[in-house]
Order: C-alpha cells, then structure tokens, then sequence
C-alpha cells in the first residue's frame, strides 16, 4: 500500500477511535481528578464557600477504598503457567517456558506494569501496558522481549469495534504523544515537522498538531490484518509453514521426510508504524500475530451498541460528595462557636471598648467592663446531631455500594470471633474481586502475547536464564545449545518452536504464602506423627526464610534413608538404572524392616502370653485382697457408723443436761431474788415507828 492511502487510512481510524473513546476519556480524567488529585466540589460551591470564608474540606475515602483492591492483588499476584496442548510438545519445555515468562517479568519489572494498569482501571475505568523486544545487552544482537507501563491511558487510542475482554480482536490501535516540534525535526528531519499543517484544510490536523504549544502527536499505529498462508505436513508428523518446509527442503529429503498434505489456513500480520499526521517515519514488521499492547478494564457497561468503562470512583462519587459535605457543615458549625456574642446592659462595654471588639477572635489577659453586671458570652448549643449522622449515613453509603465494610479497611466492627472477621472480609474481597479478574484475564492475553513471541524472538540457539516458581534461577540451553555443566550426550533438549503451548493464569497466593502453608502443613504432620521428622526436616528448612536455611537444608538431606536421597540425585530427576538401583534397595531395606517387624511381633507374642499367664495367677489373689479389703472397709464403715451414733446420742444428751441444767439455776435465781425483795419489805416495814393509840380509855 501507497503511504498515501496508508496515511488516510490511518488518520481516518484515528479520528473513529478518538470519537468513539471521548466519553470514556472524559470520565476518566474526572474519575482520577475526583478520586487522586481530591478534587471533590463542584467548582462553583467551591468558590463560594471559598469567598465568604467557609469550610470546604476534602476527606478523600475513595483512595482507602482502591488500594484494598490494589494491594490485594499486590499480595495475590497472578501467575503464567504453561502447559503442552499436543502431542509434539514437551511438558519440561512447557517448564522452560514457564520459567522464561518469569524471568522476562522480573528484568523488566512486569509487576509495576500490572500495578499501574490496575490502578488506572479501579480509579479512572481502564489501563494498559505493552509487551516490546529490546536487546538482551548493550554488546549483543539477542533479542529479549519485555514489559513496559504505560503510565498514562489517555495515549492509547484501541479499536472502538473491538467486543472481547482483551485485546484479541483489536484490527489496529494507537499509541501517542505529543513532542516539541524541535525535538521531533531533530531526530526525523525538518520536514518532519515544520510543515504548514493547516494548509491542505484536512479537519482531522487539529487532533494532530498543537499550534498553542508547538507540539506535533507522533503515533505508534498497529495494524493487524487476516492473511492465508499454506502450510504442510511432514510424514514426521509435524505441520510447519511451507515457506519453512522449502528453504530447509534439502535437510527434509536428507532425512527422508516428505509432504503428505497441505493447506491454506487463516493467520494475522501485524506491521507496526511510527507516522506523524504529515508522514511514515518508520515501518516494522512484528514477529507476532496479536497487537502487543494489553488494556485491564473496569466495570464494563453496553449502552445503545457502544462500550462504557466505569471505575470505582463512578460507583461513591455521589455519597464521598455528600460525605465531605456534612463534615465540612459540621466543622463549620464548632468554628462558629468562639463567634458567639457577648451580651451586656447598655454601657458595659464603654470602658474598654477596643478590647470588647475583638474578644470574638482574640484572648486578653484582662477586659474591663462598666456597671455592676458582667457582659456573658451566649453559650454555643453544640453541633447539631442531624449533621453527624448525615455524615455517618453518607460513610456507611460508600461502604454498602462497594460491598467493603469495616473489617476489611482492618477497623473494628460488630465482628468478635476470628471466623466471622474472615467472613466479612471474604466478603469485600469477592465484591470487588471483578477488578483482580479483569487483570488475570489481561495477564492472560499477555501470555498468549508472549508464547507467539518467544519461538520467533528466541529462535536461535543460546543460553537462557529460567526462574523457577521459588524465583531461583537457573541457566538452560535452547534450540540445540548444550546444556551448562552437563557432558551426557543424551542430556534434555529444549526446542522452542517445536509442538503447541497453552497457558493458564493462577491467582491464588504467592509462592511466598504457598512456602508459609507447606511448613504449616508439613510442621502439623511432624506432630502428629513425630517418626516423619527425619524425612521432612529437610523440605521444612528449605522452605524457611534465615541465613543459612539452605546449608541446614543439605544437612538433614544428608540424613535421609539412601532411597529417598537416590531418587532426589539430578535435581530430582535421576535416570532409570538409579531409580532401578534405588528402588531396589529400598525394596531390600523394606524387606529386612518387615523380617525386624515379624521378629519383634513374635517377641511381644510370648511376652503377652507370659503376661497372661501372670494375671490369672494373680487373678485370685488379687479376688481375695480385694474381697478382704472391701470386707475390711464394710467392717470399719459400720464401726464409724456405730461411732458417729454414738457420737451424735451423746451430744444430745449433754445439750439436754445443759438445758436443764440452766432452767434449774434460773429458776433458783428467781426465787433468791424473790425471797431478797421479801425480806427487804419486811425491813422496810419494821424500821418506821409505832405511833400511839388515841381514844382509847386509860
């Protein structure tokens, strides 16, 4: 194609893709403004409280609310595994595989490319990162591939026909960024861009050239377009392209494989162009069949044909608005409190009246006042209770509509019993869980990325560094290299572009997380059976986090049975005369183990009847002990008994006794006092004198 009507084709699907994408966009510049820059009131309310000099407070929640999504899938991060699809594949080349997805996610800092991307989709509704090659070092022409961020989503321009949750049917995608004119006519040449970009009238220049600042959008432009290739299958049982099978045909016949059948089958080219809206500044054809740049999505909503990414910040803007509202209502109200007027009779204030003006705002050691009344300051009423709980209402509003409730911001709740604390939790985790799932689906299609790039990037012999799941690496030779410190001509041959692979992404725990619940585990097996510590030890030190953790390791490998440590010869991997060997003397040892069992069950037979025969010797005896003993204790029970009756009679009768005995002197008392007062009257009676008779004759 003419770069002409490439030119035209390209500018018209940028003009599509920016109009259908501009709601989106513009949603997603208010969602990050609102939800990170905290820019929260509406612009008007916000400069008239500003004027008359009210509170307009920002108590941004929405933030606390993202990053649980976002560290969640920090501590949670998803995983590509790859698995052979056919019969031609290799399952330990699907290890290799494995292992150089993990080695390109780590030297090119995948994770943070992951961790952008999300974040972008929880608060803004969507977010991309690309997967590109690079040489593997500054003196050498092997190519790796990497990830790379895009840090801002606004530059990617996708195909708006595009129905799938990744990129897979996207037919084209742009990739843009504005640069200084000088900057760009430095690189590419004067034409580049000092060119009259209004000259030729096009209405599609404006989204090309910014005349305000002298800038020109320079554009990657991906186009993916269906094509047929034949293909052939070989009598070997391979299917290759037939553009292969010919350039290599002389090897083919030497080794007497020849074409059984052949075919067209459908296939995608992708070209990459690098073009300003004048000019193609450059044209690469991508060894691969997908666009390598991979969106992450929010929530995803079909309105009248045409796709709407929300974000989280969609979802509470209304109720954080109204939260920062009622705080903001309830902070003015306390301040108005030291407001309150002083209230006074008329004159009170004459003797100081400077001081008087200001008491509102100021404190002064001493006021003076006039008269015999003291002015009184009115007393504040206290913030009103519709206010606070206005505020609580709109709190608890964010929290129902994200499904996140206290427990999971790490606060305490209602929640009391470590299970129900899970419970809640799992709960927020699930209602938010489509925002981990999206980026598991977009990881996806980033390994499907990669496992069409690898073959045709590393398709050379070289060494490769492979990591495994526990992140140590290993140095592995491909596509016939041999392997490192390895002399067996028969050693494991790695051929990369040889059978089909598949993927499948894992996101349940970090390895890290996996290694803490294998050493529980395995620490509960040891306890509960204490004769596996010797064959676990091992594997439970490994598995640890110290210094020297792996030389205690080699160490209780060393004492594992000679079976166990010839099967773990070769990094696992020993060949089938060692497996025979040790399989053998295992077998040995079992044997001899089982002749001990024998030896030892006929021993604790013999013992048992010795013991047997002991018991019902002393069976009778002890019949008769205990026969003596229980009549002993009935004997001494009755004695005790007859005691204690005793015990109890004589009790009774000294309780008797002391009774009567105690009448009988009150009694006594009674009468020695009755006889005293007897006598005293008689006393009495005898002391007064005898007076003489009168009238009586002499």
């Amino acid at each position: 194609m003419k770069d002409d009507d490439l030119m035209k084709r390209a500018k018209a699907r940028f003009r599509a893709a920016h109009d259908h994408w501009s709601e989106n966009r513009d949603w997603y510049e208010a969602d990050i403004e609102f939800s990170m820059l905290g820019e929260q009131w509406p612009e008007k309310y916000k400069k008239e409280r500003e004027a008359e000099g009210r509170p307009c407070l920002t108590i941004n929640r929405v933030l606390s609310f993202g990053r649980q999504i976002i560290n969640d899938s920090r501590q949670n991060k998803p995983a590509i595994k790859v698995r052979a699809a056919d019969d031609q594949a290799d399952p330990e080349t699907a290890k290799i595989y494995s292992g150089i997805i993990r080695n390109i996610e780590q030297q090119s800092n995948a994770d943070i490319c992951y961790d952008t991307a999300l974040e972008c989709a929880v608060y803004g509704g969507f977010g991309f990162f690309r997967i590109d090659t690079d040489y593997a070092h500054d003196d050498t022409f092997d190519l790796d591939l990497v990830f790379k961020r895009i840090q801002n989503p606004l530059t990617v321009y996708p195909d708006p026909a595009s129905a799938a949750a990744d990129a897979s049917d996207w037919r084209y995608c742009f990739v843009t960024e504005l640069v200084p004119v000088e900057e760009l006519e430095s690189k590419y040449g004067r034409d580049a861009g000092s060119e009259d970009w209004s000259a030729d009238g096009d209405e599609s220049e404006d989204l090309w050239f910014d005349d305000g600042d002298k800038r020109v959008r320079v554009a990657e432009y991906w186009e993916r377009e269906e094509t047929k290739r034949p293909i052939v299958m070989l009598s070997s049982g391979q299917v290759i392209d037939r553009e292969q099978y010919e350039s290599q045909q002389m090897l083919w016949d030497a080794q007497g494989v020849q074409v059984v059948n052949e075919r067209e089958t459908l296939s995608h080219k992708v070209t990459h162009y690098l073009m300003t809206g004048k000019k193609i500044l450059e044209r690469t054809e991508w060894p691969g069949k997908f666009i390598p740049v991979v969106p992450v999505y929010g929530n995803e909503v079909m309105r009248d044909g045409k796709r709407y990414f929300l974000s989280l910040t969609s979802e509470i803007r209304d109720a954080q608005m109204n939260f920062n509202f009622w705080r903001s209502s309830s902070t003015e109200l306390v301040a108005l409190a030291p407001k309150a007027p002083y209230i006074g009779p008329e004159g009170s204030f004459d003797a100081d009246m400077g001081k008087w003006q200001t008491a509102h705002v100021k404190s002064h050691p001493f006021i003076e006042y006039s008269g015999g009344i003291p002015p009184q300051r009115q007393p504040f009423a206290g913030v009103p209770a519709g206010a606070l709980q206005e505020a609580l209402n709109a709190s608890d509003d964010m929290k129902s509509i994200l499904g996140i409730y206290d427990a999971s911001l790490g606060a305490r709740s209602n929640e009391t019993s470590g299970r129900a604390i899970m419970a809640r939790q799992r709960e927020g985790d699930v209602s938010t869980f489509h925002y981990i799932d999206n980026l598991a689906r977009a990881i996806r299609y980033a390994g499907r990325v990669l496992l069409d790039l690898i073959p045709v990037v590393y398709d050379k012999p070289r060494m490769l560094r492979v990591l495994g799941e526990d992140g140590q690496p290993n140095v592995v030779g491909i596509n016939g290299a041999p392997q490192p410190q390895q002399a067996d001509p028969y050693a494991q041959v790695y051929e990369l572009a040889r059978g089909k692979y598949d993927l499948v992404v894992d996101t349940g725990p970090s390895y890290t997380s996996k290694r803490e619940e294998t050493n529980a585990f395995l620490s509960e097996v040891i306890r509960s059976n204490p004769a596996t510590a010797p064959l676990l030890m091992d594997v439970i030190a490994r598995n640890l986090d110290f210094p020297e953790a792996e030389k205690i390791a080699e160490r209780f490998r060393a004492m594992l049975p000679p079976p166990i440590q010839a099967l773990e010869q070769q990094d696992g991997k020993p060949d089938p005369g060692q497996m025979a060997g040790a399989l053998a003397q295992a077998q040995q040892q079992i044997q001899q183990m089982q002749q001990e069992m024998q030896q030892h069950a006929q021993e604790m037979q013999g013992k048992q009847a010795e013991m047997q025969a002991k018991e019902r010797e002393s069976g009778a005896q002890l019949q008769l002990e205990q026969a003596r003993s229980q009549a002993e204790l009935q004997i001494e029970r009755e004695r005790m008994g007859a005691q204690m009756q005793l015990d109890r009679e004589k009790a009774a009768a000294k309780i008797q006794v002391e009774r009567e005995i105690a009448t009988m002197k009150i009694e006594a008392q009674r009468e020695i006092e009755a006889m005293k007062l007897q006598a005293e009257t008689m006393r009495d009676v005898m002391a007064q004198p005898v007076l003489p008779l009168t009238g009586v004759n002499q």
